[in-house]
C-alpha cells in the first residue's frame, strides 16, 4: 500500500488507502515471467496460472482475446507493421488489471516489459510485481527449440517436435507451426533480447529470480513455483490473523476476548456470526435458520460465505482479526486459504477429557440476567440465584462427549495442514495462557514451508 501511496500520491491519502484494502488482495500473485524467444515463458505461465489460479496477460491477449478500449488503437499499429507505442502497451496492460478477476485472483504477465523503459512506465503506473522470474538457456538451445516449435490451438500449450511431444494422438493431430521467425530472425531477436535484459534486472534485481530453462520442463516449473511462493522480507508491521483451534470448554472464547481488548483486534467467533445472521432476518439468515433448527451442519460454502463479507469488512482488513469455531477440519481450512484468508498465527489448544467434562458440565445459567456461572469455578453468589440456574442441554456429559468425539476425529489432518501452528496447554490459569499466546503473537513471523507436489 505505501509503493501505492507513493506511486498515486493522492489528494486524499486516507480515502485511497481506504479503497485499495476494499479492492485489493493483498496476497494475490503478481508475477511476471520474462525471458529471451523459446525459453518456456508461455509454458511456464500457463502452468502457473493452473496451480495459482491467476490471470494469464500476454501481449497476444491484450491484442486478440480482449475487449478493452485501446485494443483497436493497438492493433492498427500492428496492421500497419509499425512498433506499438510503449506507452500504450501500458495502459492497456493498467486497464487489463483494473478487472476484478485480475485484482482478486492476481496475475501472470508473460513477456512483457522488454526493455528498461517499458519496466519504468510499468511502475509509474502503479503495475508493481511482487516476483519476477527470468528464463534463460544457450542461444544454440533456443535456436533449436525454435525451429521445432507446435502450439495447441486449442489449449494453447506449447510442445516440442524432439524435447516435447504430447502422448496423446489427439493433441498430436491438431497442433500447429507458428508464424515464428527464421533462424536468422531469432538470432537478431536474441541480440535485441541481450541487449535490454542489464536494464530489466536493474529495475527488478530485488524481485528478480534467473532460472535455468535447458533442463527438464517439470525441474523449471518446480524451481519456479518454490521461487514464486517465497515472501519478500519486509520490516514493516504485520495485521494480526489468528486462528484458534481447539475441543469445547478449551478457553477459545476467553482467549480471542483478551487479544481482542488489549490489541484491538476483531474478535470474531464463527458460531455467534452465524446467530447474528439468523437474527437479521434476511433471506440467507432464514436459509441458515433452517439449518440449525433441524440440527444439521451449516454446509461449508454457506459460512464461507459469510465468513468472507465479514473478513473483508475494513475493521477486519485494517486492525486484524481473531477467528474461532473455524476452520473445524482440513477442507474448511483449504477453503479458507483458497479464499485469500490466510493467517499468521495458528493456535491449537489441548485439554484432557476429564478438564473439558469438569468445565462444562458445571456451567449454569441465570435465566432471569443472563449471567454464566460454574459451580466450582464461579459459583452463584445467593441463595435465590442459585435456586434458578439452568443447565444448557448441549453441557449434559453425553453431548460433550459427543463434541469432543467429533473435534478429534478431524483435528490431525488440521494440524498437519497448519504445520506452523503453535500448541497451547490450555489446562492452566486462563492468564498463563493469554501470557503464552501473547509471546508467540510478538515473535517473528514463521517462515512458511511449502509442501512439494
Amino acid at each position: 500500500m505505501l509503493e501505492e501511496l507513493i506511486i498515486h500520491q493522492p489528494d486524499d491519502p486516507i480515502q485511497f488507502m481506504i479503497n485499495h484494502l476494499k479492492q485489493n488482495n493483498d496476497d494475490a500473485p503478481r508475477i511476471c515471467v520474462l525471458g529471451p524467444p523459446a525459453s518456456g515463458k508461455t509454458t511456464v505461465a500457463l502452468w502457473l496460472c493452473k496451480r495459482l489460479g491467476a490471470i494469464r496477460i500476454s501481449q497476444e491477449t491484450l491484442l486478440f482475446k480482449e475487449a478493452l478500449a485501446l485494443t483497436e488503437e493497438a492493433k492498427a499499429y500492428k496492421e500497419r507493421k509499425e512498433k506499438i507505442p510503449n506507452a500504450l502497451w501500458a495502459s492497456l496492460i493498467q486497464e487489463r488489471l483494473s478487472n476484478v478477476d485480475c485484482i482478486k485472483q492476481g496475475w501472470i504477465l508473460e513477456g512483457f516489459p522488454e526493455n528498461q523503459e517499458q519496466a519504468w512506465i510499468l511502475q509509474s503506473s502503479g503495475i508493481i510485481p511482487r516476483h519476477v522470474v527470468v528464463l534463460y538457456a544457450p542461444d544454440a538451445v533456443l535456436i533449436e527449440r525454435n525451429s521445432g516449435k507446435r502450439i495447441d490451438p486449442i489449449t494453447e500449450e506449447v510442445y516440442h517436435t524432439t524435447f516435447d511431444w504430447p502422448r496423446d494422438m489427439l493433441i498430436q493431430e491438431r497442433l500447429v507451426k507458428p508464424e515464428d521467425p527464421s533462424e536468422k530472425e531469432i538470432s537478431k531477436k536474441l541480440l535485441e533480447y541481450h541487449r535490454s535484459f542489464p536494464g530489466i534486472f536493474q529495475v527488478y534485481q530485488k524481485v528478480l529470480k534467473s532460472i535455468n530453462a535447458d533442463q527438464p520442463s517439470m525441474d523449471v516449473l518446480s524451481q519456479v513455483l518454490t521461487y514464486v511462493q517465497t515472501r519478500h522480507r519486509s520490516a514493516a508491521p504485520f495485521t494480526p490473523r489468528i486462528v484458534f483451534c481447539g475441543p469445547p470448554g478449551s478457553g477459545k472464547s476467553l482467549q480471542a476476548a483478551l487479544l481482542a481488548q488489549k490489541y484491538g483486534v476483531v474478535n470474531i467467533c464463527c458460531g455467534q456470526l452465524l446467530k447474528e445472521i439468523v437474527a437479521g432476518k434476511t433471506k440467507l439468515g432464514e436459509l441458515i435458520k433452517t439449518y440449525i433448527d433441524s440440527g444439521y451442519q451449516v454446509p461449508d460454502k454457506l459460512v464461507m460465505k459469510i465468513l468472507t463479507e465479514r473478513l473483508n469488512a475494513l475493521d477486519c482488513m485494517t486492525n486484524g482479526w481473531v477467528l474461532y469455531g473455524f476452520p473445524r477440519d482440513v477442507e474448511q481450512g483449504k477453503q479458507l486459504q483458497e479464499s485469500h484468508f490466510v493467517p499468521n498465527r495458528v493456535f491449537f489448544f489441548n485439554l484432557p477429557y476429564e478438564s473439558i467434562v469438569e468445565r462444562l458440565s458445571q456451567r449454569r445459567i441465570d435465566p432471569v440476567t443472563g449471567e454464566r456461572y460454574h459451580t466450582t469455578f464461579r459459583p452463584a453468589p445467593t441463595p435465590e440465584i442459585q435456586a434458578r440456574l439452568r443447565q444448557n442441554p448441549r453441557d449434559k456429559e453425553e453431548n460433550i462427549e459427543m463434541c469432543v468425539e467429533s473435534y478429534y476425529r478431524n483435528i490431525k489432518e488440521l494440524e498437519d495442514f497448519y504445520e506452523d501452528a503453535f500448541y497451547v496447554n490450555a489446562d492452566q490459569d486462563p492468564f498463563a495462557v493469554f501470557e503464552f499466546i501473547e509471546s508467540c503473537i510478538i515473535k517473528p513471523l514463521p517462515c512458511k514451508k511449502f509442501k512439494s507436489s
